[in-house]
Order: C-alpha cells, then sequence, then structure tokens
C-alpha cells in the first residue's frame, strides 16, 4: 500500500482470519475532475452526509425534455412502437426472463431502452433524464395509486399511452412480469470515468465497481442497493458483464434513472485510475485482509469492489485493490450472493463514512 493512503483496518483491530464472506460465491460529460476531488491523505472528518434530495440531475447534467413522439430517424434505440411489436414465444426463468439468457453487451453502450415495471416508469418520467417515447399500458391493470401517479406524469409531460390487451402487453415485455406497464425510452448515457471523482453535495465520492456480474437480477438488486445507500456512480466493464436490460430496469425500480454509470474496458486499470486520483479501492472478498466493520473509511473517496456470482473477484481485480474486506458469518451457510453480500457492505462503508 502507497505511503499517505489510509491504513484500512482500526488500530487494535484484529483481522478476520477465518471469518467467511458473502462475497465469494454468488456473492457526459468529459473533462478531468473538479478540484474538489477526493484526496489521497487519510480521513477526512465531518458529521453525517446530509438526507436530502437526489443529485442525479446534477451529477448527469440538464434533463433532456420529453418529447411527444418518436422522430422517424431514429437509429439503434428503436423508433417503431412498442405495441407494433410482433408476439413470440416467452422462454427463460421467472428470475430473469427473456433477457436473462442474452449474451453480455460487447459495444453497445449500456442500455434500458425498454423500462418494465411500475416504479420504473414512475421514476423513468420524474426523473426526466432521458426521453420517455411511448407508454403501453394493459387494459385490464388495477388502478392503484402509482398506475394513476405515471398517467398523470404521462399528460403532463404529452408522452403516448397506449392501452392494449394483457396478452399484447406480455408478447413485447422482456420480463416474466412486467407488472402491466411497459415504456421505451432513450439509451441511459455514460458518464467518464473520471467524472466519478468529483465531489457530490460536498461529499466525497463513494463508487461500487461491479466484477463481471452476469444475472441481470443481481445487477439490478445491486444498483437499487447502491442508490438507497448512497453511493454517487457506478463502474461496469464493457465485457463478459450484463448491462442495463429489461430485467435490470424492473429490479432496480428507478435506481437507474439517478447513478451515474462508467463503463471500462478493463476494471485492473480503473482501479489504478482510482487509486491515482486518491480513491481508496475495497475488494469484497470472503478471504479478506480484515472485516468490513474495522475499515477506517471516515468521509476520504471510497470505491467498493464485488466479484462476480461463484467465483467472485478474479485475480487480478484482487491484486490492484488497496485493501479486501470480508463479512464475518455467524451461521452454518458458507456464503451470501453477490447483491446480498453488497447490501451488507454498501450500508456498512455508508454507516462508516457517517460516523
Amino acid at each position: 500500500m502507497s505511503p499517505g493512503r489510509p491504513s484500512g483496518a482500526k488500530s487494535g483491530g484484529a483481522k478476520s482470519g477465518g471469518a467467511k464472506s458473502g462475497a465469494g460465491r454468488g456473492s457526459a460529460k468529459s473533462g478531468a475532475p473538479k478540484s474538489g476531488s477526493a484526496k489521497s491523505g487519510g480521513p477526512k472528518s465531518g458529521g453525517p452526509k446530509s438526507g436530502g434530495t437526489k443529485a442525479g440531475a446534477k451529477r448527469r447534467g440538464a434533463a433532456v425534455p420529453v418529447v411527444a413522439k418518436p422522430t422517424s430517424t431514429r437509429g439503434a434505440a428503436g423508433a417503431r412502437s412498442i405495441g407494433a411489436r410482433s408476439s413470440g414465444t416467452r422462454t427463460g426463468g421467472r428470475t430473469g426472463g427473456r433477457d436473462a439468457a442474452r449474451p453480455a453487451n460487447k459495444d453497445r453502450g449500456l442500455g434500458g431502452t425498454q423500462v418494465e415495471g411500475r416504479q420504473a416508469v414512475r421514476e423513468l418520467l420524474l426523473a426526466g433524464e432521458r426521453r420517455t417515447y411511448e407508454i403501453v399500458i394493459s387494459n385490464e391493470i388495477e388502478r392503484v395509486d402509482i398506475i394513476a401517479d405515471i398517467l398523470d406524469l404521462a399528460d403532463e409531460l404529452r408522452v403516448p399511452v397506449t392501452h392494449v390487451s394483457r396478452t399484447k402487453l406480455d408478447s413485447v415485455s422482456h420480463t416474466d412480469a412486467p407488472q402491466g406497464i411497459v415504456a421505451r425510452a432513450g439509451e441511459i448515457s455514460e458518464t467518464p470515468l473520471e467524472n466519478l471523482f468529483e465531489t457530490v453535495d460536498g461529499q466525497a465520492p463513494f463508487l461500487l465497481a461491479v466484477d463481471g456480474v452476469t444475472d441481470p437480477g443481481n445487477l439490478g438488486a445491486l444498483l437499487r442497493i447502491a442508490e438507497c445507500a448512497g453511493v454517487t456512480g457506478v463502474i461496469l466493464p464493457k465485457h463478459r458483464a450484463v448491462h442495463v436490460t429489461p430485467t435490470v430496469t424492473k429490479t432496480a425500480a428507478g435506481a437507474i434513472e439517478y447513478l451515474p454509470m462508467a463503463l471500462v474496458g478493463g476494471l485492473p486499470t480503473a482501479i489504478e485510475t482510482m487509486k491515482a486520483a486518491g480513491i481508496w479501492t475495497v475488494g469484497l472478498d470472503m478471504a479478506g485482509d480484515t472485516a468490513i466493520h474495522n475499515l477506517e473509511v471516515a468521509q476520504s473517496g471510497v470505491c467498493l469492489v464485488l466479484g462476480a456470482e461463484g467465483k467472485g473477484l478474479s485475480r487480478l481485480v484482487r491484486q490492484r485493490c488497496d485493501l479486501t474486506a470480508s463479512i464475518p458469518l455467524h451461521g452454518r451457510l458458507a456464503s451470501l450472493n453477490v447483491a446480498s453480500a453488497g447490501a451488507v457492505a454498501c450500508y456498512e462503508i455508508a454507516r462508516l463514512r457517517d460516523n
């Protein structure tokens, strides 16, 4: 560990030793960072983070106006109406739906153009971060409060709403349970990695990097957890990892509208870039150097790195991290899945930063 960087564990704190961790199995703007980027020194003093308004709009820039109808020149994101798509045979398990069996995106960006699920569609409209072209809703849907909210927002923003049969809606959805509603939107904009190093509302960055997670349900759950825990940016690999599929949008329940996300060619190189910028990198690993609750993160910039389902952190990613940390387990099971482990670790780091 380089001089001047945080030591990682409290003085006198015992290493986790044999403690088991849940991380192992299943476990756009260009430019340099602002002058307020995280420093590489020790923990900064300061009180708890403010629980104020979400900073998604400030981090990604001005919201893109919502348009009433798609233009005829729209490209890969798709200009044709969802309701006009032909039906097909549904495949895939309940967890991931049809997009669970798809290969990971390669060089196609973050995705996110088809948004499914009530909470996800409402947050899409509320955030106003990208265009919403169309909403398709089942004629048989129960008119509960959240549906009334969506229809009111769509009317206010002049977004076309198409009512179809439940069978028709199911035929155009990519998840097994779209909750009676699907929206078509512009693709999520990528954020340059260096932009994630900026302070947010006066706080040093709290980042989450995901090393090769391929299950869309797990990624969606991690994004929802991250947004709720105060993570200010997410880093995803371009290759051999899932990006924002319809299952991810539904499981994330709107978190993708507020979390800046960067795509990187190689996570080990990205970790080196973060370390050079003063971001402390902590890999979650079942054989970690210390227990997660012994970290000293205070108000310094930190990035939590999570491994893939089954195999955990890759060897090179583990070597590049400043420190590895484990989640002590006290029961009979050997591990937590990646979403559960991520929830524990994100909230523990948030607690340590607040204190």
